[in-house]
């Protein structure tokens, strides 16, 4: 069918609403308005486009105008009666599709993100979104001082830096519980330290994480919770690094996965420290300044603000309660996992609360 014919289809009654609206010079009744929402409706739901439609309703009302009897004015508030309500039915229609394509859209990350729903309708529906779960995915979550919604500035300024610079590479961004996602192929490498750089800008100064590329439907969850884990330790461990790889934070799992051994490690060695004057969170933090400092007492000593003899001084009283040298590598690695191992337990404020 041409383009005319086709949208003759649409144009059902018009030029007889016309001709009796501008010879009478009455306004189109409720019904005739109705009908042309409802023509509108379906032509979008056809996928024809608006501009051509309108531009038939125009030629239309050319073509008849010689047998209008009505003033210009009466006849010209007939066709732009008759437009208005094709074009608000069509607009109707869209903003049904819109609504019902983001509805679908939400589920479908739903079901992705926590591995809900049968893995071949799963991959399935992930092609519509421009994934192929069959390849291996890595995930990078972004999360900021505010929480954004899919739709808003933020997400929309991120898409199109990724767009311009990338176009389509079957990668999907998305929000989850106030965070920005990216979903890219595991053997797109820039795709997501790009991310990680425009998020961190347009969040301002928010923090990213990247999990792992793992392949098949499952993978995508498995490197979302890794992102979710990095970012969850980035706040217990109190790192702010604007971007965390969750390959590079492999080592803090494996020092929790036992739980009650850590516990038994931090209080067995660490345990002293709650008897010094003022409690032991200040000789916690001075120990996780040295370390983080790579063991250097001048550069940990400007982390807290000290001289270098009073942090010397904190040494020294560190290892006479817990019997440990800092300095010393043979008690080194102790003390360091059981300053970690402190943090991630969030002791000694979990353990003085429980004494409560």
């Amino acid at each position: 069918m041409g383009g005319r014919e086709i949208a003759g289809e649409y144009l059902v009654g018009y030029e007889q609403i016309l001709a009796e609206a501008a010879s009478t010079g009455r306004r189109l009744t409720r019904d005739e308005l109705d009908s042309r929402r409802a023509l509108g409706e379906r032509a979008a739901e056809a996928g024809h486009g608006l501009r051509t439609l309108v531009s038939e309703h125009l030629a239309t009302a050319l073509a008849v105008w010689p047998r209008f009897s009505a003033p210009t004015d009466q006849a010209l508030a007939a066709v732009h009666q008759a437009i208005d309500a094709f074009a608000e039915g069509y607009e109707r229609a869209q903003r049904l599709a819109v609504r019902q394509e983001e509805a679908a859209r939400r589920e479908f990350i739903d079901d992705l993100l926590h591995g809900r729903s049968d893995l071949g309708r799963l991959a399935e529906r992930a092609e519509r979104f421009g994934l192929r779960l069959s390849h291996a995915h890595a995930v990078a979550v972004a999360q900021g001082p505010s929480s954004y919604e899919e739709g808003s500035g933020v997400p929309r300024q991120v898409e199109q830096a990724l767009m311009t610079r990338f176009g389509n590479r079957n990668v999907l961004l998305t929000t989850k519980d106030g965070r920005l996602l990216c979903i890219a192929p595991g053997k797109e490498d820039e795709v997501l330290p790009y991310f990680a750089k425009q998020a961190h800008a347009a969040t301002d100064g928010g923090q990213v994480a990247i999990g792992r590329s793992h392949p098949g439907p499952g993978g995508v969850v498995q490197s979302y919770e890794e992102a979710l884990n990095a970012l969850d330790l980035a706040g217990r461990l109190g790192l702010d690094d604007p971007v965390l790889r969750a390959v590079d934070l492999l080592v803090y799992p494996v020092l929790t996965r036992d739980r009650q051994a850590m516990a038994d490690l931090v209080q067995d060695t660490l345990g002293p420290l709650t008897t010094a004057r003022g409690g032991a969170a200040p000789l916690l933090a001075t120990l996780t300044a040295y370390f983080d400092a790579g063991c250097v007492a001048a550069e940990a000593a400007r982390r807290l603000s000290l001289s270098v003899r009073a942090l010397t001084y904190r040494l020294e009283r560190i290892h006479h309660l817990t019997g440990a040298d800092p300095a010393d590598p043979a008690h080194r690695y102790m003390l360091q996992t059981a300053t970690i191992g402190a943090r991630l337990l969030d002791w000694p404020v979990e353990e003085e609360g429980a004494h409560r």
